[in-house]
């Protein structure tokens, strides 16, 4: 399966790097590892029951792959909340479906957020992964206006092998990502 993002960090994208940050040897070159889409359903599931049915759908035309039904661990009173109750969706990406995912957020789904002026950098943990919060979901071109019962947002953790923001950073603006000037 051919993937233009991959083949460009292949042939490209380690070369500059390695020449960027002067790696001595092939294998310290920063590269992806995962992708993390994470989507929190809160109150919504505890009142209707087909919101994690709508939610799982959505997530799996989103990521190509089925979510993962998170659910809470302990019980919170104040929130009316009980141990094991489903609170969220997640999908770990690795490999081909990573790749696409990838390149289907930097070039698709970024470009249609309204009013959209970049990504703000600063959202590095310190130890070389990306945090990017996504307000609406109908930014996915798989997804139509009809479809959507209702707007959810999703957290997107890029996770690199690279030890410092710094290297993340470039490596993730050789990919494409619009960061902010």
């Amino acid at each position: 399966m051919k993937i233009a993002l991959r083949d460009k960090y292949n042939s490209e994208i380690k070369a500059a790097m390695q020449e960027r940050h002067e790696y001595k040897n092939v294998m310290a070159i920063p590269r992806l590892e995962k992708i993390v889409l994470n989507m929190g359903l809160g109150d919504e599931v505890r009142e209707d029951s087909k919101v994690l049915e709508q939610a799982t759908k959505q997530l799996t035309a989103i990521a190509l792959q089925r979510p993962v039904v998170t659910k809470a661990k302990k019980s919170v009173s104040n929130f009316k909340l009980r141990e094991g109750m489903p609170i969220g969706l997640k999908v770990t990406l690795r490999g081909d479906r990573m790749w696409i995912f990838l390149e289907k957020l930097v070039n698709v789904a970024l470009p249609r957020v309204r009013d959209f002026r970049g990504i703000n950098g600063n959202s590095f943990d310190g130890r070389g992964n990306f945090s990017l919060g996504i307000r609406e979901q109908l930014i996915f071109p798989e997804l139509s206006y009809d479809q959507i019962d209702r707007t959810r947002g999703m957290d997107v953790v890029i996770v690199t092998s690279s030890s410092t923001d710094e290297e993340a950073r470039s490596l993730l603006e050789l990919l494409g990502m619009p960061f902010r000037k």
